[in-house]
């Protein structure tokens, strides 16, 4: 069958989007394709129709399980053989899901990029007859990127292991240029290979961002004021349960999901949701991706993401179907600051990750020049505690040294046990009364943990509970065990206890090389990509569309009419008014961001492009005479303190 008759039989469509088609081409003549479409912009079939016109198996490369099994769902319900590999299968199970895509007929195998790793999967795909590997999200595979995931680094020596010439088609709905620039590197993409662009404007999406204080309100009003499915994302899982809460007392359909739920009741949400039966999901980015829900109307962020990839893959959950529909950004003058200051965060002073370093030696007691590919228990809370380390910056520092290739931290690093309370306050209450011997320990597990243990899946540490305790950490588990039965709690223990192998001998830590310069670099460039979500959401003149489609490399002087800026800006020209009071304001809030290093005049020109250039040159003038302004030793303009 052609493209188009595959396209008919299966998805029962006449015709391709725009590129569609091109793109399809393009894989079934052999090339390597990167492919960059909005979110909602039918990627999956750039790559599924092709692959059902080659002999063989398309192995897909997805990050996440919830993606992978929507995916193969969707494939069998139009007949098409799918099968997916995932943790928490039975070895049996994946035997024989590789058994069958070697001698069966399966189409499409979806796996996560640390299966390719495996020796299963490697022995067994050398026997398949691959005829495409589509690597989706494939941003993962950047360093520069939103979501850098390491594994995505091993596709291409995986490919290289495939029998024969194995076309790779790269897919991602939101990558700067540098990113692009390394997908197609990393992934070993031929010199012939193909990239197909998809505008990143979105005409049916309306952008608006506000600076608010009063966020519930303001909140309530747009639910209000816009009938249908919405979500609403926040930072933090306690504040998803609040917000449905707070949403339900005002009388609209509300739920909370996140991370931290149960497999089950993470299912239960999203049905509910996808079926309307709940019109308002709250959430944390754990949302969203891969779920295709077209009748979305709204998206509201209650903060700024850390990234304007993660923002346009997010908003651009709403209006999926064509209609009309609405981005809102909501947030305050702290919200900014703090995206700043947690992205600077994730990046600590090489003084701190050096002495991080020298303290895991004296915690492991190897020495200078020993330990290379040993591994030890590791206790990340009484590490901290021994050495008098702040616990969240010695995360990210031992991240960082994990990073360069030092030392590998374990899974179950990264997964510790977590407590969840599964009783209200009164609930709680009546059981201490009636089983007082579990009354002091609960009393600790509130005194050490707080009331978030209400609301969320907890971290907890057993260690520190048996220290605080008095008892054995092997009395605590018994402890936390017996009120889960009593489903007081529900409790998640850590399978295996955190192991930290150094994989160089070890360094003396004043003389550790490390790539100070690298660092910096990936700190400078992460600051810049939060300096720019906060930049979006302050400006008060250009066009948002245009602003994201600059930020991806898609230069442009259309605007798109339909933004919170392109109406003001609209109703500005047919007043015939000029509001130097706004430009003056925006101008502030720019220049404030920037700091003691200020901006040049440039920079300031072209983050006014919209706004008239004799208006915004009086507005800065005046300014720097009433001295609000100033110049720097640098050259540069700055607020003047």
């Amino acid at each position: 069958m052609t493209a188009r008759q595959l396209l008919q039989t299966y998805w029962g469509y006449s015709s391709f989007r725009p590129l569609q088609e091109d793109i399809v081409s393009a894989i079934l003549d052999g090339f390597d394709t990167l492919v960059l479409m909005p979110t909602g912009g039918g990627k999956s079939i750039c790559f599924q129709v092709p692959a059902l016109g080659m002999e063989g198996v398309c192995i897909v490369v997805t990050p996440l399980i919830a993606l992978m099994k929507d995916q193969v769902l969707q494939l069998r319900r139009r007949g098409i053989a799918a099968a997916a590999i995932y943790s928490g299968m039975h070895y049996r199970e994946i035997d024989t899901v590789l058994d069958n895509c070697i001698y069966g007929n399966i189409k499409f195998l979806y796996v996560s990029p640390e299966r390719l790793r495996t020796e299963i999967m490697i022995e067994r795909a050398k026997q398949m007859k691959v005829c495409l590997l589509a690597v989706d999200e494939a941003h993962c595979i950047s360093a520069w990127g939103h979501d850098f995931r390491p594994p995505y680094l091993q596709i291409a020596e995986f490919r290289e292991k495939l029998t024969g010439i194995i076309p790779t088609v790269a897919l991602t709905a939101s990558a700067t240029p540098a990113v692009q620039a390394e997908i197609t590197e990393k992934l070993d993409f031929r010199t012939n290979f193909k990239t197909f662009r998809q505008s990143f404007a979105r005409a049916n999406l309306s952008y608006s961002a506000r600076l608010e204080e009063g966020k519930e309100a303001r909140l309530l009003t747009i639910l209000t004021n816009v009938p249908g499915t919405a979500i609403v994302y926040v930072r933090s899982r306690r504040l998803t349960q609040q917000m449905a809460e707070w949403l339900v007392q005002q009388g609209i359909s509300a739920d909370f999901y996140h991370a931290g739920l149960t497999t089950p009741q993470r299912s239960q949400k999203q049905d509910d949701w996808m079926s309307g039966r709940t019109r308002v999901v709250v959430a944390t980015n754990a949302f969203g991706m891969g779920i295709d829900k077209p009748d979305v109307r709204v998206v509201v962020h209650l903060e700024p993401p850390d990234t304007l990839e993660a923002y346009y893959q997010e908003a651009g959950r709403a209006g999926r179907d064509g209609q009309k529909a609405y981005a809102v950004l909501l947030y305050s003058t702290a919200d900014c600051q703090r995206v700043i200051q947690q992205t600077e965060q994730q990046y600590p002073p090489v003084e701190l990750i050096r002495r991080v370093y020298q303290a895991l030696a004296n915690y492991t007691a190897v020495p200078t020049g020993g330990g290379e590919l040993t591994t030890y228990d590791f206790d990340l809370a009484n590490f901290t505690r021994t050495f008098n380390l702040p616990p969240q910056d010695t995360h990210y520092a031992l991240k960082q040294l994990q990073l360069a290739g030092y030392i590998d931290l374990s899974e179950a690093y990264f997964r510790p046990s977590r407590v969840v309370l599964n009783m209200d306050n009164r609930s709680l209450y009546e059981f201490q009364v009636m089983n007082p011997r579990f009354d002091p320990f609960i009393k600790l597990l509130m005194r050490m943990y707080g009331g978030e243990l209400f609301t969320d899946f907890t971290p907890i540490s057993e260690g520190n509970l048996s220290r605080a305790y008095l008892v054995s950490e092997n009395e605590v588990i018994e402890l936390l065990t017996q009120l889960a039965q009593r489903e007081v709690l529900l409790y998640e223990k850590q399978t295996d206890k955190p192991q930290l192998t150094y994989l160089t001998p070890r360094h003396d830590a004043r003389a550790l090389p490390f790539d100070v310069q690298g660092l910096n670099q990936r700190r400078q460039h992460a600051l810049d990509k939060a300096q720019a979500s906060v930049d979006y959401a302050q400006h008060q003149t250009q066009c948002r569309t245009r602003i994201l489609q600059h930020y991806f490399g898609e230069e442009t002087d259309a605007v798109c009419g339909v933004c919170d800026n392109c109406i003001a800006n609209k109703k500005r020209a047919e007043n015939g008014t000029l509001v130097p009071k706004e430009v003056r304001e925006a101008v502030r809030n720019y220049v404030s961001l920037a700091r003691d290093k200020g901006v040049t005049p440039r920079q300031l020109a072209h983050y006014f492009s919209q706004t008239d250039e004799q208006e915004l040159a009086q507005t800065v003038r005046l300014m720097l005479a009433e001295e609000e302004l100033r110049y720097n030793a640098a050259g540069n303009i700055t607020l003047n303190k």
